[in-house]
Formats: C-alpha cells, structure tokens, sequence
C-alpha cells in the first residue's frame, strides 16, 4: 500500500493528483522550482523540496534531482503527472532502481512508445522520408513529449529547413530531446482519441473516445466526450486499434491512444503512455477517478472485468493567460481572482493573488461541464465561463465562450482547423457599451465622501478608460434627478455594484478594481490618466517586445545597418515553453538592435528598429 506519494509534476497537474491522494489518504510530497517556491501544489502538499533553479531542464526535467528529492522526504511511490518527464523510460527505471513504486507502465512499454517514430513502426506505419512538392503539406512533428510543442505545418519546401530547426530547438526546450520527424499532414482532420486503463493481470479498458478537434498551435483547448459523429463501426474500430497498441507493449496503467480521423477513416498518431490534461471529461462520463485507478493498479489491485457504463456528455474548455487576438502571445502577472460559478469543475495550480510567470505553461485553469446531452453540457460550460471572475492577465475566456456558442461547433464535430477559419470573428472584440459607465459611478462613489451623488443638477462628469484596445471617454452626471446619460437612468451605485436602467431594462454590473485595471463583469476596462501624458514617442519601425520571455536566437549576420525585408524573422523569444517569431514589418535598413541571445526581456522593451526604405 502506498503511503507517501512525490508527484514529479507541477501546477494544475499536481494540484490534481494531491487531490484524490487526500481522498486517499496518502500523504504527499510536492518538488518546486525557485520560481514556484511560492505555487499553490508546494503549498498544499505535505512535503515539498526545492530544486534549485527556474527553468524546465534546471528543475522538472532532472530526474536524479527528483528521486532524490522522494528518498530524502521518505516517499514510497511517484507519480509522473503529464508532461516533463511522465513518457521518458530512463526516469521510470532511476524510479524503480531507488526501490520506489512507479505510478506508470513499466520502463519498456514507455520506451516503445515514448519516441513517436518507434510508437508507429511498432503500429506498421512509417515516417517520411525524403520530403518533396509532391508530399506537401507535411507536419514536422517532435519525436518525444506533446502538448503541441516542436510542431510545425509546412506548406512550402522552402521553409521546411526552418520548420525543422525551429521544432527541434522548442522540444530540446521542453522535453530535453530535439528529435523530430515529418509525417503527412492531414488537412480538416477531427482529433479523435481513446483513454484507455489496463492491470497487471491482463484486463485492458477502452473508456470511451474523446474529441480534441478545437486547437490553437496543435495544442488543445476544447475538449470533449464522447467523440461526437463517429458512428458505431468506426468507434469499434478506434476501440481495437486502441487495444492493439496496449497489448503490443504490455501496457500497464493508464493511457491515450490518438487518431486523426478524416473522411471516415482513422489515422494512427501515437501512444501516450500517461493521464491526458483533458482526462476529467472521461472521468465525468463514467464516474471514475483516474488518478485512483492508477494508484490502484499500480498497487497490484485487478480492475473489474468491465468498465462502469457511460452516462451524458462531458466538455473542458482550458483557460489560458494568452492573448488570442496577438498570434495567442502568453500573458503574465497577478492573478488577482479566479472563481467560476457552481456546477462545474475547475482544476487550477493557482489561487486569488498568485503570479503567472514567465518559465511554464501559461494554462491558468481547466473548467469542465457534465450533463445528459452535448447540447446541454455546451451551454452549462459557456454559461459558467461567461460568469467566471477571471481578474489579472488577458485570457482566452472570450473565445472559449464564443467557441462554444458557435453554430459549426455546436451543430456537431468540428475539425482541427476551425481557429484557422474563424479566428477572427471569435475575437473581434464586443465590449459591453456600458461598463465604462457603470465603471466611472463606480469610482466616484468610491471617491466621494459624501457618497458620491447629488439632489441638485450637476455639470457633465467625465472619464477615460482603454477598453478592447480603444480610448473611451464617458460623459455623466452626478446626481440622482434625471439620467446620468443619453437613455440611461442610474438606479444604485457603490463602489463595487451598480445597477442601470437601459430603455426601461434593469441590469446588474459587478465592478472589482486592481489599481489602474477594473472589471466590470467580464469586461476589462484600463482607467486612463485626466490629462495623457505626453511620453517621448517611439521612432517609426520600433519593435517591442510583444510578451515577456527570453531572447533565444537574433537572425545570423544581424547588426545594425542590415538590409532586411518584410515578415523576414529578425529575432526568435521564448516564453512559456514556445518559440515566436518578431519580424521586420516593413523592408528597409536595421538602425538599431537592443536584444541578445539570453536576455530576460518584458512587454514593451525596444528590442530593434527598422528604418523604412
């Protein structure tokens, strides 16, 4: 029986498994990176023990450091988690060789299938070899590890050698390993996988399929299950297949088999040989735990001859600190609130005040919806997120719930391109017209000591905000006889609620403030200085640094008074685990060049300037 378990994870993901180890019972032992002294999972847990540094490969990805982190706070068992090290054999052996218990398939079902070359030789399927015009487009795929990282579609022989560095430097990054490989890319495919649990005795479970279609940079942000649309004959058939790659490597433990499913017809991806980020939707559709499970077969204990059966539809939508608008640009900063309404489920690695940083993912939560139909499901999750408080950094909130409300999505299955096809209209911003205004009766109530409001006639007030990246300016008056504006008559006001009246409509704003940023329900609005001030300007052609991040590659032969041409990649950041790109926005001549490789850079820094021709 396990008694003391060290979760080799961080965030979200431990936060998780210590969850259903209280449940449980067992105590637990968290490890932390300097930069997550003060995470939620070091704070919950047990135990916890510093691995000294911040990045991945300084910290997460050591395994010698993390096994003897688990012998030295006495743990008798370790749980991977997903990601970082959960698919990489030698750290499942180090684990085992200590004579501690491994929460995972053994050593050599992860080798077979940890390297996504080896997982679809084992499947009689090869990769490409010799690219040419003839196999476009292809995807340059990152042979360990997942989540979307050191990947790259290819369109055009030409950029093939970019994609291949570029993909490789971000899965040494991540995952320690930059092999990388090409395999067809399949256009309008659906991302359909299997979860999948097996025991020490021969019994291997299919719980059910899962869809995983909604993807912004092949990472996933919506999913769900089951997989709509697939019909009996092809869910068999996924089921099999899905069987077939358990047995051929003695599979113990649970797992995800994957698929791209196009034109009725299932393509093998891989095999990852850990728990998925989106397995809570499977655990709400058969009323498991998963995390049970595995410490349970891991136990030597026999699962029953038959899964339980499945009930309703489950959806999880992963809320990101990014900026989807800006080419999805990770956000940072203090996450001042974040509370969804009651009904659903949120696993989060933060709480209300915690800082989102710049090393590690930048998913902030996964909230998930359970009913008896997808219809339903959809509109609990939409409604939940639209009624979330979510105060700090710019998220992806809005296109979740745009996302889910949208007619392709909600009619049935959707392909991995939908972001490409609508991605503008999902987040075109739709402010509301009138939380300026509830903002400014808001803030002058708050100011006013005599409780902010007048019995006689006052001159217009006024306000600026920034709001969805435009200056507003809202004009009102101070007194309770007659409207504060056109068409609108004020009805109760404080600092924190204020209710109006909208051509005879009553509606309720709730207004949370954090220094200059305020919140009027899930409208974020920037309150603006009375007089602008007048800032020196930048030159024209400035580049700023569009996130915070590390400089990692400035282009060969860069220097001032370089000659460079539109969209020619110029400098390469990295922030929370992927590359991107800042390019030249015009053609003309490089008259200044601030950034170097290694330089911790924030929102905003001069990085170059390219002096149009």
């Amino acid at each position: 029986m396990i008694s003391t378990l060290l979760v080799a994870n961080r965030g979200e993901i431990a936060h998780r498994v210590f969850r259903t180890c209280a449940e449980l019972g067992i105590r637990t032992v968290a490890v932390h990176s300097d930069a997550d002294e003060n995470a939620l999972h070091a704070r919950v847990a047990d135990a916890a023990v510093r691995l000294p540094g911040a990045t991945p490969a300084q910290t997460y990805l050591r395994g010698d450091l993390i096994v003897k982190a688990a012998l030295a706070a006495g743990a008798d068992a370790v749980h991977p988690g997903y990601g970082f090290l959960s698919e990489n054999p030698d750290f499942a052996r180090a684990v085992l060789d200590a004579g501690l218990l491994w929460i995972g398939p053994p050593p050599a079902a992860i080798e077979a299938m940890a390297s996504k070359t080896r997982a679809k030789e084992l499947m009689g399927i090869a990769p490409l070899g010799e690219v040419t015009e003839d196999d476009l487009p292809v995807l340059v795929k990152a042979a360990a590890g997942g989540g979307g990282r050191g990947m790259r579609v290819v369109r055009r022989l030409a950029d093939l050698p970019a994609a291949l560095e570029g993909a490789a430097a971000e899965a040494a990054s991540a995952f320690g390993d930059g092999e990388v490989f090409v395999e067809p890319y399949v256009e309008r495919g659906r991302h359909v996988e299997v979860q999948i649990l097996a025991d020490t005795h021969g019994t291997v479970w299919t719980l059910g399929t899962r869809d995983c279609s909604l993807q912004r940079r092949h990472q996933k942000v919506i999913e769900e299950a089951p997989a709509p649309g697939l019909g009996p004959r092809l869910t068999e058939e996924l089921y099999a297949l899905a069987v077939r790659a358990a047995r051929a490597v003695s599979y113990v433990g649970a797992g995800t088999v994957e698929f791209l499913v196009a034109d009725g017809r299932a393509h093998f991806l891989e095999m990852n040989t850990r728990l998925q980020v989106e397995h809570p939707v499977t655990e709400a559709v058969f009323g498991l735990d998963l995390v049970a499970e595995q410490l349970r077969v891991a136990e030597g204990h026999p699962l029953p001859a038959a899964p339980p059966a499945a009930r309703g539809h489950a959806v999880e939508a992963r809320l990101y600190a990014e900026d989807p608008a800006h080419d999805w640009a990770p956000q940072t900063g203090t996450l001042h609130r974040l509370a969804v309404p009651a009904g659903v489920r949120l696993d989060t690695g933060y709480t209300d005040g915690d800082t989102i940083g710049v090393h590690y993912d930048p998913m902030l939560a996964k909230v998930v919806a359970h009913a008896p139909t997808r219809a339903e499901a959809l509109r609990r999750l939409a409604g939940a997120l639209e009624r979330a408080e979510v105060h700090g950094p710019v998220t992806n909130r809005d296109l979740l719930t745009r996302s889910l409300r949208h007619p392709e999505f909600a009619d049935g299955p959707v392909d991995t391109g939908f972001y490409d096809r609508h991605l503008a209209e999902l987040t075109r911003p739709a402010p509301d017209v009138h939380a300026p205004l509830a903002a400014a009766l808001a803030d002058a109530h708050g100011r006013s000591r005599f409780g902010g409001w007048r019995n006689v006639p006052a001159q217009p007030q006024t306000k600026r905000y920034e709001m969805a990246g435009e200056e507003v300016e809202v004009r009102y008056r101070h007194t309770w006889q007659g409207p504060v504006a056109d068409g609108v008559r004020v009805v109760h006001a404080d600092a924190r609620t204020v209710v109006l009246e909208v051509d005879g409509v009553r509606r309720k704003f709730e207004i949370a403030r954090y220094g200059d940023q305020v919140y009027v329900g899930a409208t974020r609005l920037t309150a603006l200085p009375r007089f602008p001030d007048p800032a020196a300007q930048l030159a024209p052609g400035s580049l700023l640094a569009p996130m915070p991040g590390t400089v990692v590659r400035v282009a060969d032969g860069l220097a001032e008074g370089t000659t460079v041409t539109a969209g020619q990649p110029l400098i390469w950041l990295e922030a929370m685990k992927m590359q991107h790109q800042i390019t030249a926005p015009v053609a003309g001549t490089l008259t200044a060049l601030h950034a170097r490789p290694g330089q911790q850079v924030e929102p905003g820094l001069l990085l170059a300037v390219v002096q149009p021709t």
